[in-house]
């Protein structure tokens, strides 16, 4: 007995940290490329860091020791930068990404209960067609869309022009999209004016965010049992009832989860908002993240970017838990 004592206590302990062993090298990989930077930037945030002090870093004998006066200069913009202001940039951010997952989550939805219609021909052709946006490169994507909404060649101003030949304009029309500081509807956000970019980006995105939706909602879709529809249909539901009390409320522990995850994506779309409009016109479309990097390759202002990005993360997290907690995304079936 006193011999399978200890025997027993290993391989207990082995038991328990074989699993630990296992993760041991992806929290070094882990610790390498991600929280060593992270504290890194902490630690620089609370400093003038800038290009001066790249050789020797933290070792820099001109380093010096700041506080929180990057965060007040944020906060209070009291940075020598034209245009900014944090809460009007914070604002439109939210904005903007509240606004694309309010029209990239319905349309997905409602694209894919089409596709999804009994005796649809060529339907795996459409589904096939609608996922390309996907796998197409935010840069493509800006690129395209931007030449798209070019002021003078642009296929959205050649659009518009033959259109408004039917209400007897016969001239061309030259809008611009980009240069244009002007909000068209003044007053829509009082905070952070929007003006034709934001639109221009909008249109651009829901051709790119759209399908995405459309595909989380076909996976939810075919889990649904036709028996639910039939039985529906034999009490005399109509297609709209069957639609409002079986799709869509079977829908939503798949599309809630997708919604948080575009917000979160349209929050910190640099690659697409960055080269389409680059934060233009006159700082109305930046956005936190686009922001924090025109810091670092304009001004090379490293410390100030370093507050911003820990600013970034804080909101981030701030809205993540919200949401979490709201729709309870992450939550295990067996917890509710």
């Amino acid at each position: 007995m006193e011999i399978s004592k200890p025997s027993s206590r290993k391989a207990q302990w082995r038991k328990i940290s074989l699993p630990y062993l296992y993760l041991l090298p992806a929290f070094l990989i882990m610790g390498i490329i991600t929280f060593y930077p992270l504290i890194y930037q902490i630690i620089i945030s609370f400093t003038n860091f800038d290009t001066k002090h790249l050789l020797l870093g933290l070792k820099s004998p001109e380093l010096e020791f700041i506080g929180l006066k990057n965060y007040i200069d944020i906060f209070t913009a009291a940075l020598p930068v034209e245009n900014f202001n944090f809460f009007r940039v914070l604002e439109f951010n939210f904005w903007w990404a509240l606004s694309n997952v309010m029209l990239h989550v319905p349309a997905g939805v409602l694209i894919a209960t089409l596709l999804n219609t009994e005796g649809l021909w060529m339907k795996r052709i459409y589904r096939a067609v609608y996922i390309l946006p996907v796998v197409v490169p935010p840069l493509v994507v800006a690129t395209v869309w931007t030449n798209i909404f070019d002021e003078r060649y642009g296929a959205m101003n050649q659009l518009l022009a033959n259109i408004s030949t039917y209400f007897g304009n016969t001239g061309p029309i030259f809008i611009r999209w980009f240069e244009d500081v002007k909000p068209p509807i003044p007053g829509f956000l009082p905070g952070a004016p929007l003006t034709l970019a934001y639109y221009a980006m909008m249109i651009a995105n829901f051709w790119l965010g759209w399908p995405f939706m459309s595909v989380v909602a076909t996976g939810a879709l075919q889990s649904i049992p036709r028996d639910l529809y039939e039985a529906a249909s034999i009490d005399g539901a109509t297609g709209g009832q069957q639609f409002w009390n079986i799709t869509v409320p079977l829908l939503r522990p798949a599309m809630i989860p997708a919604a948080v995850y575009g917000f979160t994506l349209s929050f910190n779309l640099f690659n697409f908002v960055f080269f389409m409009t680059g934060g233009g016109p006159a700082r109305s479309t930046e956005l936190l993240v686009t922001f924090a990097y025109n810091l670092v390759r304009n001004l090379r202002w490293y410390g100030v970017a370093a507050a911003f990005a820990v600013i970034i993360f804080g909101v981030a997290m701030i809205v993540f838990l919200i949401t979490n907690r709201i729709t309870r995304a992450t939550q295990n079936y067996s917890e509710a």
